[in-house]
């Protein structure tokens, strides 16, 4: 199934200080997830972003702060973000057909809010290459369960051109320019 920007939400999940040293391909997983949220602000996909237990995981990166500075912020103890009450409720209110998720880790955070979000009826897609476990291992073994699940996996480049859907979209150049 086709998502489109006007019935897309987007999550960027637990990308924190303290949990980002202990990722696979740090520099690679920050680099996709700012492209990310830079293509996402240019099509006006409304983009939140989660922390897990900020007191003991500490802040969003810095790395991605600035990108992330206009997107509302969650913090939660499950490792649900659909379990946040105020997520949840916010979600419900702008009733989008389709969900957009990266972050870490893959296997737990992001599996387990794709798998519940996947049940309330949402189209779900995972964005691969802006996400991350520990261990590469963990890391497929999420994707494999969430494909199992039926929730869609995708890519940076992939979803940021779906969401054009054409090169005659307004922002193609933009989108094109961060993809190089």
């Amino acid at each position: 199934m086709r998502f489109f920007p006007e019935s897309t939400l987007a999550y960027a999940i637990d990308y924190q200080d303290r949990l980002l040293p202990a990722m696979s391909n740090t520099d690679a997983l920050l680099e996709r997830a700012r492209i990310f949220a830079e293509g996402l602000a240019a099509l006006q996909v409304p983009l939140a972003v989660t922390r897990q237990y900020p007191k003991g995981l500490g802040d969003t990166t810095a790395v991605l702060k600035e990108v992330f500075a206009d997107a509302p912020v969650y913090d939660k103890r499950s490792y649900s973000i659909y379990d946040v009450d105020d997520l949840r409720r916010d979600l419900k209110a702008k009733d989008p057909t389709t969900v957009l998720l990266f972050g870490i880790e893959t296997h737990i955070c992001v599996a387990q809010s794709a798998i519940d979000m996947t049940a309330a009826g949402y189209q779900v897609f995972l964005v691969v290459d802006a996400c991350s476990s520990r261990f590469e291992r963990d890391h497929l073994i999420g994707l494999k369960r969430m494909a199992h699940e039926g929730i869609g996996l995708t890519t940076v480049e992939a979803a940021l051109f779906e969401l054009c859907r054409t090169s005659e979209h307004p922002h193609f150049k933009t989108i094109s320019n961060l993809i190089k």
